[in-house]
């Protein structure tokens, strides 16, 4: 048996590794709106590209069904949509080299994709995630809510997670009583949808990376408005506690092609290891404190 969405060949070990301490792995998410159009799908590519991103999740990619399909560009796409809802679905865009990488990947619906990577270290686990807008009902809130609570339940704890997307939430710049889960680096003021991410993370573990590196205001904005007047930091990139010191950056790119009113947002990753100390060959500590007695001195001498 084989994981849903993951062939027979897909199941045998990958080739080559993910993530390494010595080499970055570019992480990022992107609502591009849509992907409907066969030139609109070159452009999300091209960017990728442009911008050295391994793994670039998307938002709304307006494709129905769920499937894997190898692009005219040699990247590959993971992908997840609903013919009979509004929502427009996700999916993961997967550059050549890592796509050997892949382990497994579930398409949960059409607002959550997850992939799982291999890793000589450490093994990555990618969740992609479109949540419902401020103005949406409560119902439709926690039903994503609990869906994604059930993927993270599922995840190895020896995996390094990360939770991307457009979460359609403002946490603000304000972390007090938040300071282990953000920073003082994001934008604006926290709506219900910012108040339920952020009790999510405290509750998993996860930590907002986007608001914890100091960049200029324009470089924190994920978000603007057809007029211009608003804009906001709804897109983020979580990672679980115990790996926040391999994210060496995470700001958004305003240079992509203007095909959505989102910015990409970019990941720099460097898996940091704990120093292995094998104690064995550790030599012993001298206390010093006995050569204050005298006959331990004289014992000694």
């Amino acid at each position: 048996m084989t994981p849903l969405g993951q062939s027979l060949r897909e199941a045998q070990r990958p080739i080559g590794t993910v993530v390494t301490p010595k080499h970055s792995l570019f992480l990022g998410t992107w609502n591009v709106r849509t992907m409907y159009a066969t030139r609109v799908a070159s452009i999300v590519a091209r960017e990728r590209e442009r911008y050295n991103i391994d793994i670039l999740g998307l938002s709304e990619v307006t494709w129905t069904g769920a499937g894997k399909v190898r692009l005219a560009s040699g990247d590959t796409l993971l992908y997840v949509g609903n013919d009979n809802t509004h929502v427009q679905g996700v999916g993961i865009m997967l550059s050549e080299r890592i796509v050997k990488t892949l382990i497994e990947w579930t398409p949960v619906s059409s607002r959550l994709i997850t992939a799982r990577f291999y890793g000589k270290h450490k093994k990555v686990t990618i969740i992609q995630v479109y949540a419902p807008t401020e103005a949406a009902v409560e119902e439709e809130k926690d039903t994503f809510y609990g869906q994604l609570q059930e993927i993270v339940d599922r995840c190895s704890r020896h995996d390094m997670v990360f939770i991307i997307g457009d979460f359609n939430a403002k946490v603000g710049c304000d972390n007090e009583g938040l300071d282990d889960i953000m920073g003082k680096e994001g934008i604006g003021v926290t709506d219900d949808n910012g108040e339920r991410l952020c009790e999510f993370c405290q509750v998993n573990g996860y930590v907002i990376t986007g608001t914890i590196f100091k960049h200029r205001t324009i470089h924190k904005e994920t978000w603007v408005s057809p007029n211009g007047r608003a804009k906001n930091q709804i897109d983020h990139v979580l990672v679980n506690k115990s790996m926040r010191t391999s994210v060496l950056d995470t700001r958004t790119q305003r240079g992509t092609d203007a095909i959505s009113d989102h910015y990409l947002v970019r990941c720099k990753i460097r898996l940091k290891l704990c120093k292995y100390l094998n104690r064995s060959k550790v030599k012993p500590k001298l206390d010093i404190e006995k050569l204050k007695d005298r006959q331990m001195r004289e014992h000694t001498m």
